[in-house]
């Protein structure tokens, strides 16, 4: 891409621009490697050491930062500099990347009773079946396959080899990572004599808008009923979410983390990595659990939540979990006899 200037991206995107207007900017980058041709941004004040030394063309900072960021040369001022560069990294692929041409490529496979609308692209060896709908300005990657009666809304992205299982709805401007499979059958089988049968997982997958799914996340159809993602939310890479489980709106969730079936998960929630929520369970509105943890209650109430247990035989882990709750109280009836003896 051909250089902007700071007066374009400013003009584009607000903020105060403090410094020469024609200053061409080639790239965005962090404040450590840093060149003249570099727009960079700071958001943590625990990393303003670097923005002194900094060789950055333009910093992007907040109003606190502002006087220090003017002394070693231009600055953008915004409320919040960490979602300036966001909507920053978001303009600037539109102006970088481009977009896939529409129509359908000659290897791909679109059955004739699909209907898949004219601005919309489906890439190289593409599989569309009988009843599928591919929305307008739907980008379909190359290998992926959308299924029976599945639905792509407006303007989502399956990126390459994604399946999307029959009769699995996408909502609209979704970006689904390869690898990402919707709606393969959930966990379900029923013990019978020695063995094991198997329950049909009947049920489907609906994705709410503006939802983003990283690489080689699976999310199982119900059983009976369906599996819900709400809209807004962001699941990273290698995530499984069991069948019937329901996600709400802008909810959060780091890589690893598994939810097991039917359970349900409120909005704004934020996640960590290699979480474990239990099924069946619910967890509120708001709340945040920490990398590692594993929830085996439900949450009914907004907060941060954090625990890592070593694993025993299970009587003896019931028993020392079950102590370990009173932990606290156990040691302030201790100090309680402690100065009593004094």
């Amino acid at each position: 891409m051909d250089s902007v200037t700071l007066g374009e991206i400013a003009a584009q995107l607000g903020g105060e621009l403090i410094g020469d207007p024609a200053l061409p900017i080639t790239r965005l980058g962090p404040l450590e490697d840093a060149t003249r041709d570099t727009l960079a941004f700071l958001s943590n004040p625990r990393y303003r050491k670097q923005l002194a030394a900094s060789q950055a063309g333009c910093v992007i900072v907040a109003p606190s930062l502002r006087d220090e960021a003017v002394q070693r040369g231009a600055a953008l001022v915004a409320p919040d500099p960490y979602l300036y560069f966001a909507k920053l990294t978001q303009w600037w692929a539109r102006r970088t990347q481009a977009a896939p041409a529409a129509g359908v490529h000659p290897s791909a496979v679109v059955d004739a009773q699909a209907q898949v609308d004219a601005s919309a692209s489906i890439g190289a060896l593409a599989v569309i079946e009988a009843g599928a709908v591919v929305e307008r300005g739907a980008v379909i990657g190359a290998h992926c396959i959308v299924g029976r009666d599945a639905r792509i809304g407006a303007f989502s992205r399956l990126v390459g080899r994604v399946t999307i299982s029959e009769r699995c709805v996408i909502g609209e401007r979704c970006i689904l990572h390869p690898g990402v499979v919707i709606g393969a059958d959930g966990f379900g089988f029923a013990p019978a004599q020695g063995h094991w049968e198997k329950i049909e997982q009947l049920g489907t997958v609906r994705i709410g808008n503006d939802v983003e799914i990283g690489a080689n996340t699976c999310i199982d159809r119900g059983a009976l009923g369906d599996t819900v993602i709400g809209d807004g939310a962001k699941l990273d890479n290698q995530i499984q979410i069991g069948h019937n489980v329901q996600i709400g709106a802008h909810t959060v969730m780091a890589g690893c983390t598994g939810v097991a079936g039917s359970a349900k998960i409120g909005a704004h929630c934020q996640i960590g990595g290699a979480a474990i929520i239990l099924g069946h369970l619910e967890v509120a509105d708001g709340v945040i659990i920490s990398a590692g943890t594993a929830i085996t209650r439900s949450i009914l109430k907004p907060g941060m939540y954090s625990g890592v247990f070593p694993f025993d035989d299970n009587a003896a882990w019931e028993k020392n979990a079950a102590t370990l709750r009173h932990l606290h109280e156990l040691r302030d009836r201790l100090r309680a006899l402690e100065k009593k003896s004094t």
